[in-house]
């Protein structure tokens, strides 16, 4: 298991995925966030989306209104990651990505 496969972590991901709907998603993420983490949060996963449609790092950075470094980061672990990113692109028919 990697670092940062806690146990802690894995409790996490498994209140996560008991989690039935939006509803209920959001109202955990609003309890175990705060305010600034969910937005932070929010801006990288729309940045991850703009990035998959081929959408040039400055512009993604205007428009999640984040800095480019962050958005480099994104676009680091959307192509190098643990495949979370293009997991969940994929299955909400999102991507663009070519084969």
């Amino acid at each position: 298991m990697s670092e940062w496969r806690t146990s802690e972590v894995d409790d996490l991901c498994d209140a996560i995925v008991a989690l039935r709907n939006r509803d209920e998603a959001a109202a955990f993420l609003r309890d175990v966030c705060t305010l600034h983490e969910l937005e932070v949060l929010a801006h990288r996963w729309h940045a991850a989306q703009l990035l998959d449609r081929g959408i040039p790092y400055a512009e993604v950075a205007r428009t999640v209104r984040g800095s480019t470094a962050t958005v480099t980061r994104v676009a680091h672990w959307l192509r190098h990651g643990e495949g979370g990113y293009r997991l969940v692109l994929d299955r909400r028919g999102r991507s663009t990505r070519r084969p």
